[in-house]
C-alpha cells in the first residue's frame, strides 16, 4: 500500500476529492492530512470523512524538521500539495526529493511564482488575452513553482471569461487529473 500526505492550507476541495478518490483504493492510502492554517476550512470540510487534520503553525515551515521527521514515521511515499501556500524547504526537499509535487492554476513556466496564486493567476492570464489556461502538475524544488512538470491539461480562456469563470473551469481541470496523475506516479 502507498502512503500519501495532502498539504492544504485553504477550503480543502482538492483535498477533499484526493481523500474520496482514494477512500476505497486497494493500492494508496491517504496517511495523513496537514495544514498550515489553524482556521482553514479543510478542517471542517474533511472531519465528516473521517479525516482529522494535523496543525503546524507557521514557524514550523521555516524549518520543517517535525514536519519532516512526522512525514517519514508514517512512511509517506509521495506529498500532495493541494491549495498549500507555504514555500517547502529544507530538510523535508531533501528527504522527499523527487516525491513532492503540486498542483498550479496555470500553465507554468507561465503565471507562476511569488504571489501567483488563485484568482491573481486567472486575472493575469485574462489581462494578457492568453487563448487558453490550464493546470501544471509540477515536482516541487527550491525554485517556487520551478520544479520538473509531471503533467499540464488546458481548457480555453473564452472572451467573457472573469477570474471567477476561469477559476470554475480549471477547478474541473484539478478536480479530474489531479487523482488520476498522483495514481500514476504511485505505480511507477
Amino acid at each position: 500500500m502507498k502512503r500519501i500526505a495532502i498539504f492544504a492550507s485553504g477550503s480543502g476541495t482538492n483535498a477533499e476529492n484526493i481523500v474520496r478518490y482514494f477512500a476505497n483504493s486497494q493500492s494508496v492510502e491517504v496517511a495523513t492530512v496537514i495544514t498550515n492554517r489553524r482556521a482553514a476550512t479543510v478542517i471542517d470540510r474533511l472531519r465528516p470523512l473521517g479525516i482529522e487534520v494535523e496543525y503546524y503553525p507557521k514557524d514550523e515551515w521555516k524549518c520543517p524538521e517535525k514536519v519532516t521527521q512526522r512525514l517519514c514515521d508514517a512512511k509517506v511515499d509521495l506529498v500532495v500539495l493541494a491549495g498549500f501556500l507555504a514555500v517547502v524547504r529544507e530538510p523535508m526537499l531533501t528527504a522527499f526529493e523527487g516525491r513532492i509535487i503540486n498542483i498550479h492554476p496555470s500553465l507554468l513556466p507561465k503565471y507562476g511564482g511569488d504571489g501567483m496564486w488563485g484568482g491573481n493567476v486567472h486575472q493575469a492570464v485574462i489581462d494578457a488575452h492568453e487563448p487558453e489556461s490550464g493546470i501544471t502538475i509540477h515536482q516541487v524544488t527550491a525554485e517556487v513553482d520551478g520544479g520538473p512538470i509531471v503533467a499540464q491539461f488546458t481548457c480555453p480562456v473564452l472572451p467573457a471569461d472573469t477570474a471567477d469563470t476561469l477559476e470554475a473551469r480549471i477547478h474541473q481541470l484539478e478536480y479530474r487529473h489531479y487523482p488520476e496523475v498522483i495514481e500514476q506516479l504511485l505505480s511507477s
